[in-house]
């Protein structure tokens, strides 16, 4: 026996239907859909679905729909539709595929009597742990459509910062690509051409030349070595910073690389405060909050600042107190959530700092050019320079000594 994701219609009223039939084959599921009334449109094996999902084979679910389905799950709930209708609405307006199968699971498994949370809790890869856990808080308090309205405001903020961060490492990683090239070229198609010259003439070529002939020679003659060489450090890069020592040295790199470091950082404390804040606002326990927003942080040293956080929140200290002196948070953090202890609205004041340092990283992204641009530049000008130094070298030499006239 299989289970499959279908979509039919009601043969007599039309409705739209997604749910979930055992069968033996798609066929035999098609007869039995039949059978019910049901007139079938799709069929498709759930594992196939599961597979896809979890191995981001074929459409994958970003932020953005995610987003758009929570939002729109929030309207309906809103505006008085049951769960599983809202669900149901929801579903049909859904484009990725596997997003469309994951909450087709989703309306067949709280039709049979799952919470909502807990029908999500069943798909980590799509639906995180804040995610989850929000949608839990706002099943208890009875507000769900404010909690899911919540989910879909931190999410959009969230990826609003990854992706200007993105968007300020496009121009160094364009400059040293031209660097990259020019490089290559001159070394393979200038450098060579100096270097048969000066073999004409029997004369040694000057040091720094032969270095850079060595260069050439051995990209020319093994150049699918270089290539080899190259995808073999990446693919041991990547190795290594999915191991423990490599993610902490990774993480470490983040927050003290000079120019991007200073945004980490700042990313880091918005969301930090931005998930926090949003946790405590749906009445979500300080402790458990604490646990969820350290997994979600994604750079270890902050999350170890948050483990001792947590032992000393647990043994009765304020939050502010066992952030203080934390190298890693900035001093405004403390600061403000004291002023939020103090006023009893802790909550509100993560929301001003999220917001705060949100908006430090826009600016910083926007003269993110302004700043790198003179370092390029010298790198690019130092490293052009040292070559065609080292092509000029020897025609001057030539041009001293004659050796061009004896070319004639």
């Amino acid at each position: 026996m299989q289970t499959f994701n279908y979509t039919a219609h009601k043969t007599e009223s039309g409705e739209l239907i997604k749910a979930e039939v055992q069968a033996e084959n798609e066929s035999a599921a098609a007869k039995l859909l039949m059978a019910q009334g049901l007139f079938p449109i799709d069929i498709k094996s759930k594992a196939a679905v599961g597979f896809l999902a979890k191995n981001g084979i074929g459409n994958r679910v970003g932020s953005k729909d995610r987003v758009i389905f929570t939002r729109q799950l929030s309207t309906l709930i809103n505006a008085g539709l049951p769960l599983t209708q809202s669900l149901h609405t929801v579903s049909d307006q859904i484009t990725n595929k596997t997003l469309n199968g994951i909450v087709a699971e989703v309306v067949t498994s709280v039709e049979s009597g799952t919470s909502l949370s807990q029908s999500f809790s069943k798909h980590p890869e799509v639906f995180s742990d804040i995610y989850v856990s929000l949608v839990a808080a706002g099943e208890t308090s009875g507000s769900l459509d404010k909690s899911l309205e919540r989910i879909a405001d931190q999410q959009e903020k969230d990826a609003a910062i990854v992706g200007k961060i993105r968007s300020a490492l496009i121009y160094p990683v364009i400059v040293l690509g031209v660097i990259m090239l020019v490089l290559v070229f001159m070394l393979t198609t200038v450098l060579p051409q100096v270097g048969g010259l000066y073999k004409d003439l029997h004369k040694p070529l000057p040091f720094l030349t032969q270095i850079l002939m060595s260069i050439s020679n051995f990209i020319v003659n093994y150049w699918y070595l270089c290539i080899l060489g190259a995808g073999g450090l990446g693919y041991s890069v990547k190795n290594y910073v999915k191991t423990e020592n490599g993610r902490a040295a990774a993480d470490h790199l983040k927050l003290n690389v000079p120019i991007f470091g200073k945004i980490y950082r700042k990313v880091y404390m918005a969301r930090f405060s931005r998930t926090l804040g949003t946790m405590l606002q749906s009445g979500i326990p300080m402790l458990e909050a604490l646990r969820i927003v350290k997994n979600a942080i994604d750079n270890v040293h902050v999350e170890k600042v948050l483990e001792k956080s947590m032992e000393g929140v647990r043994g009765g200290k304020a939050l502010s107190s066992t952030l203080e002196g934390e190298v890693t948070f900035t001093t405004l953090v403390p600061q403000m959530i004291r002023i939020g202890e103090q006023s009893g609205a802790i909550d509100s004041m993560l929301d001003r700092v999220a917001t705060y340092y949100e908006n430090e990283v826009d600016e910083e992204v926007k003269n993110i050019s302004t700043t790198i641009e003179p370092i390029m530049m010298v790198v690019l000008g130092v490293t052009v320079g040292g070559v065609i130094a080292a092509i000029l070298m020897p025609v001057y030499s030539l041009v001293g000594s004659g050796g061009i006239d004896n070319l004639k």
